[in-house]
């Protein structure tokens, strides 16, 4: 059961990236992700205030918001802290790459988790999941060669080292998502709602340096329906993803790699919708990551 919640995941995951190139193109970057994780935090703010004045209707929803320590929420800020660098440096990429080169190399994330996964949780893949990470791997050297030819020099493009940088970080939020869920047994509503929260409050210190105080750059921020859309659909996925990572059986290593499916819906139809070049050439990869997945999933 826990892989199809970890597929729903990736389904609203590649949903959620269409709608982030979107909002970012041609706009102010921070205050586009502020505004996307404002939406999510309102989204679930009513089943905060519902767990207050009506505990046993939100309960029956299975939306209730538990009391958690002080020490839980300092864990939580951890991760928001993580997740907040790991936005700002893909969004930054997402705003000067195509999304069809962004995408591919955050899905080598598994990787990172992968190494995580053996290292700290003694996580033990076999012979034919080894190989379908480094398939995984190797698809996003080749996308690596494709990019150049799109005027994109990985090895001197600082957006691309943002890109990777941003993986890592959201690799290493993936690993400890699982003692979030598992080890402090939060369920996903309670650290979705305090996630959201803190972050809010971490890009709002943020933008009253960088942005608030700059008239030019209020300007030239466009509001668009895909911000609101981004927020919502982060939520959906993250709230299977936790679902997911409930059951005890679940593998951090297997969903890190089920997530990355999402690059179906990025790479064709992102590339469709946004007309980017070489979209051919890089089916060859794409069926390559494709296969590393299969090999992960079904071994």
């Amino acid at each position: 059961m826990w892989m199809y919640l970890g597929l729903l995941a990736a389904f609203f995951l590649g949903l959620h990236n269409l709608c982030k190139k979107h909002a970012v193109q041609g706009n102010e970057v921070f205050p586009v992700l502020f505004g996307t994780i404002l939406s999510g935090f309102l989204l679930l703010l009513p089943f905060f205030m519902g767990s207050i004045y009506y505990p046993e209707y939100t309960k029956q929803l299975g939306f209730y918001i538990t009391s958690i320590s002080w020490k839980t929420h300092g864990f939580i800020f951890i991760k928001s802290a993580i997740m907040a660098s790991s936005w700002i440096l893909a969004y930054q990429a997402l705003k000067h790459l195509p999304i069809t080169i962004v995408t591919p190399i955050r899905s080598a994330g598994p990787f990172f988790t992968f190494i995580g996964a053996i290292l700290i949780y003694k996580e033990q893949p076999n012979i034919l999941q080894w190989l379908g990470f480094f398939l995984i791997i190797f698809s996003v050297i080749l996308y690596s060669k494709i990019g150049k030819k799109e005027g994109i020099n990985f090895k001197k493009n600082k957006w691309i080292l943002a890109i990777i940088a941003a993986t890592f970080l959201g690799a290493s939020s993936g690993l400890y998502d699982k003692f979030l869920i598992q080890n402090l047994q939060l369920n996903p509503q309670t650290l979705q709602f305090w996630f959201s929260f803190y972050t809010v409050l971490i890009l709002l210190c943020i933008l009253s340096i960088t942005w608030f105080p700059f008239k030019a750059k209020l300007n030239a921020f466009k509001f668009r329906w895909t911000i609101v859309a981004v927020g919502v659909l982060l939520v959906a996925a993250d709230y299977f993803y936790f679902k997911a990572l409930q059951d005890p059986d679940a593998l951090i290593i297997l969903l890190s790699a089920i997530k990355r499916s999402q690059i179906i819906i990025a790479v064709v139809i992102g590339g469709l919708i946004f007309k980017e070049k070489n979209k051919r050439k890089k089916l060859v990869p794409l069926l390559g990551i494709l296969f590393g997945v299969f090999l992960i999933l079904y071994t």
